[in-house]
């Protein structure tokens, strides 16, 4: 969707799940001065920019996403400008911005942190290709400067650049906007300034790590769970993961299944940038090892703060210890039902799963964070066979 910002005129994207991230982004184009429209049931959203947009993205907004800080780049490249706020969103640990604004430093900005805002401005002749190293491959520090680079003056190149799925499909949606790429997919990307993007029309890559919460979910539950629209390729490490542990799987072009008829086997994990093991799913790897048989390390490498979960699934009776950045975890036969809290998206599903697998009634709350990345958690739940319901509970105040 911010990727839309950089060329005026209609642009369709398809594939678009029905998740609070995506209600808030159109907010957010639409105070840039765009007109946005979205469809849950074609799961179709269109945006149509204006030839001058606005420039100041507001902390109201940005504190609810940390993801909204993609409007940066593009901003810079089209508007000349960014006001955008310092970002929030889950509480699972610093991320910095150090590296887009060194890497828009270099192709010629001026940047500063103002009352909460950070503010950058391009030279009066727009951006100018350089050459950009970043210390470690950041899917948002990539995005920024992928899509400042494209109207850049000259050649920039990016190297040891994330290269998830996601950052492939935004390149590959760049170019069918004009844009000039190369290596996509790879380490470095070389990008060659145009004058102008076109609109277009895009199918978004499938949610691989929604794909892999469900994989969890049907060997925590004995369970046979069929995913369709995956890309069984994005996802191989975790469903090697989810084999090792027991699990049947069998994947189509298209499809994932996943089939569990015993207690799962503790398996090792270790998050890494892609093709490593995706942090996003840690949580839910770590709440399907404390019902597993043996015990299993997980190594976190990205996020400082995400074993905040621990704690909460230690309420349901997980045996988790935390050492740093390193987590052991001594599978039980049973865990025990409780109120628990929801710390971030991922947090909250692998709270949900614990939960389903946990004798009695488990109280999830702050349960919107789950609404930011998957599409009717409860619904899709009840479906497949699980006893859920959602609830608007009275806190004290």
């Amino acid at each position: 969707m911010a990727v839309a910002l950089l060329a005026d005129g209609k642009t369709t994207i398809r594939g678009v799940p029905a998740i609070l991230d995506v209600t808030i982004m159109a907010e957010l184009l639409r105070r840039l001065g765009c007109t946005v429209e979205y469809s849950a049931d074609t799961e179709i959203v269109t945006i149509d920019v204006p030839n001058e947009i606005e420039h100041r993205a507001d902390y109201d907004l940005v504190r609810r996403m940390r993801a909204s800080i993609a409007v940066l780049g593009p901003l810079v490249a089209r508007a000349g400008a960014a006001d955008v706020a310092l970002p929030g969103g889950d509480a699972i640990g610093s991320r910095g911005l150090d590296m887009h604004i060194a890497g828009l430093e270099r192709m010629g900005a001026t940047v500063n942190s103002e009352h909460g805002y950070l503010v950058v401005e391009a030279p009066a002749g727009g951006l100018v290709g350089t050459h950009v190293y970043l210390d470690f491959p950041s899917v948002g520090a990539t995005e920024t400067l992928v899509m400042a680079a494209v109207l850049a003056n000259g050649t920039t190149v990016i190297d040891n650049v994330a290269r998830e799925p996601e950052i492939v499909d935004i390149c590959e949606m760049l170019v069918r906007m004009g844009a000039q790429i190369e290596g996509i997919g790879s380490a470095m990307l070389t990008v060659t300034g145009v004058d102008k993007l076109h609109p277009t029309d895009h199918h978004t890559v499938p949610d691989r790590i929604v794909g892999g919460t469900w994989a969890v979910a049907a060997v925590m539950s004995k369970g046979d769970i069929t995913i369709h629209n995956a890309r069984p390729e994005h996802m191989a490490l975790v469903l090697e993961k989810l084999t090792a542990a027991g699990a049947h799987v069998e994947t189509t072009e298209s499809t994932v299944r996943v089939t569990m008829d015993k207690r799962p086997h503790a398996v090792d994990v270790i998050t890494l940038p892609y093709p490593g093991f995706p942090t996003d799913l840690q949580p839910q790897f770590i709440a399907m090892n404390s019902i597993s048989e043996g015990s299993a390390m997980i190594t976190e490498n990205l996020f400082e703060a995400r074993f905040r979960f621990v704690q909460e699934l230690s309420r349901l009776g997980a045996d988790v210890r935390t050492d740093g950045h390193h987590a052991l975890v001594r599978g039980r036969t049973q865990l025990s039902g409780a109120p628990v809290e929801a710390t971030d998206i991922r947090a909250g599903a692998g709270l949900v799963l614990a939960g389903l697998v946990a004798e009695g009634e488990t109280v999830v709350h702050c349960v919107d964070h789950i609404d930011r990345g998957y599409v009717k958690f409860e619904e899709t739940l009840t479906r497949l066979g699980a006893t859920i319901v959602r609830e608007q509970i009275q806190e004290i105040s």
